[in-house]
């Protein structure tokens, strides 16, 4: 026996003589269950899974004819009843629970199998708010609370990959399963109602545009196992949490070998700038190492863009990350296999693309059928010690800004393009970033620095290396436009972005010495513009 802090000491094994069956996903459903009535296990069941254990030549009592109550309103009522959560929650053992089932004729229930109705698959199909709604279980939850609290006599099962190891168990233990087992699968099915939760609150707070986040729920179902996370020595998951954003997290992963922790991050990354760059404006390509831009560039097709990204920087291109704004076409497939490169995002790709790709065995292909909205402003969580923060996703675009130029020149009008397009960049850029662009290709980038005149410098020096590379005589960033994410505190990041040569600046503006970094711009004869907005990106 397991000690108990109860009077009632637990039973360590308990047979399971009687189970109750009621699934969405009949994904081995049938099979299960006749191997439990192989074993002489009574089967309960309700509706659609009554039907298919029934048409399998399995021996079902349906729920109905237990409790002596049909199933009414739509199905919203049928389990929600004394006879079915007596039969899960009382204490076998317990004198007074025992004469209370025995008066009221409510049998045990040992096993319970379950599922939920399937929300989250219902708001990723964008299903209208009242089809999303009739998907919120009410019964199912509470049934596997139930059995959950009451572990010590009943095992619960919500995932289908549960029922190979539970019958292995009940054949190892004569038909009966452990007291370890049950409290194990207690904690699983606990922690998918919280994730069933979570995800409803998430989409009626979606639902707001100001939504009550008092409490913030969070949750997810395990996407993969990482072999380990930033780092070999810690211990690291992948999680959907049933959101219908195209991303990583929604891929089909056409081949490659599995997507590391590092990957992950920086592929949403990628993708999540590329999706800045309206596909039927303009095709664009993002090349990114961990989590910052190496270079960003748009063009008339795809293999334009990548190579002009291309140059911004090779050297950390190496080993990087693309992102495309379009499906992957042959020419592109062929520029971008030429040097290593660990993952390749698109919203999809031809089947000739797939086979020039196919050649390169581990590096992964990954197609999401669509781009996330840059403007959506769904929620960002961080952790951090003894809690998490939540933010709105930036979901500020230079579309929707209110662009004001600050200094006695204007932008010319290829300055004006090359300025939004920087924007767009610095956007994605931790801070303080720092984005030098030129004819619509990133020519150098800083990133994270302590101070701005730090990124400005060492975009410049990056610029110098690349136009060297290159073969160029002068660094790239000669007659480009540079965007800040936050304003410059002094005019020394700006000066050394003149000195860097760039003859055009977007900044949010703000700052207590507005004035005194207008007059370096005007003394300069460079044109600035500000946004109004900043995009810091820790």
């Amino acid at each position: 026996m397991v000690a108990s802090p109860s009077s009632v000491p637990l039973p360590d094994r308990v047979a399971v003589r009687r189970a109750l069956i009621s699934v969405s996903d009949k994904t081995g459903v049938a099979e299960f269950a006749a191997a439990l009535a192989a074993r002489g296990v009574q089967i309960l069941s309700t509706g659609g899974t009554a039907r298919t254990l029934s048409e399998a030549g399995v021996a079902v009592t349906d729920v109905s004819d237990v409790t002596g109550f049909p199933e009414i309103l739509g199905g919203r009522v049928k389990t929600l009843h004394p006879l079915v959560h007596g039969g899960l929650l009382g204490i076998r053992d317990e004198p007074e629970h025992a004469a209370q089932m025995a008066e009221h004729n409510i049998d045990p229930i040992d096993l319970l199998v379950i599922d939920l109705y399937p929300f989250e698959k219902t708001v990723a199909s964008g299903a209208p708010a009242r089809e999303v709604v009739e998907q919120i279980d009410i019964g199912g939850p509470a049934m596997i609370r139930a059995a959950a609290k009451n572990h010590a006599y009943v095992t619960v099962l919500v995932d289908p990959a549960d029922y190979g190891p539970v019958l292995d168990a009940l054949a190892d233990g004569g038909g009966e399963l452990s007291f370890a087992l049950r409290r194990r699968l207690a904690g699983k099915a606990y922690a998918r109602t919280a994730a069933y939760d979570a995800a409803i609150s998430t989409w009626f707070a979606g639902e707001e545009e100001n939504p009550d986040r008092t409490w913030v729920s969070l949750g997810g179902k395990l996407i993969s196992e990482m072999r380990y996370g930033e780092n070999p020595h810690q211990k690291a998951g992948f999680y959907a949490t049933g959101a219908s954003r195209p991303g990583v997290a929604t891929a089909r992963q056409v081949q490659g070998k599995a997507l590391s922790y590092n990957n992950i991050n920086d592929t949403d990354a990628a993708f999540e700038l590329a999706a800045e760059f309206d596909p039927a404006r303009t095709a664009a390509v993002a090349i990114i190492k961990h989590a910052n831009p190496c270079g960003v560039a748009e063009g008339a097709s795809l293999v334009e863009a990548y190579k002009k990204a291309l140059t911004c920087d090779p050297v950390s291109a190496f080993g990087g990350i693309v992102a495309l704004n379009r499906p992957l076409d042959v020419e592109a497939a062929k520029a971008i296999t030429e040097i290593f490169t660990e993952v390749i995002i698109a919203p999809g790709a031809s089947e000739e693309a797939i086979a020039i790709v196919g050649a390169k065995k581990n590096l992964r292909l990954l197609l999401t059928d669509g781009l996330p909205d840059p403007r959506s402003r769904t929620p960002l969580v961080k952790s951090v010690a003894g809690g998490f923060l939540v933010q709105d996703r930036d979901g500020a675009v230079v579309e929707d800004c209110d662009l004001k130029v600050a200094t006695k020149r204007a932008p010319t009008d290829q300055e004006w393009a090359d300025l939004k397009f920087a924007w767009r960049v610095a956007k994605h850029v931790k801070s303080n970033a720092i984005v030098y662009v030129k004819e619509g290709a990133t020519v150098g980038v800083g990133a994270g620095q302590m101070s701005r005149v730090d990124s400005a410098r060492i975009a410049a020096r990056k610029s110098a290396d690349a136009a060297e590379a290159a073969g160029v005589a002068e660094p790239l960033t000669r007659g480009s436009v540079v965007a800040s994410d936050a304003f410059f505190p002094f005019a020394d990041g700006l000066l050394a972005a003149i000195e860097a040569g760039a003859t055009a600046v977007i900044q949010p503006g703000g700052s207590m010495r507005d004035d005194e970094v207008i007059k370096a711009a005007d003394e300069a004869g460079i044109a600035m513009v500000f946004t109004g907005v900043r995009h810091f990106r820790h």
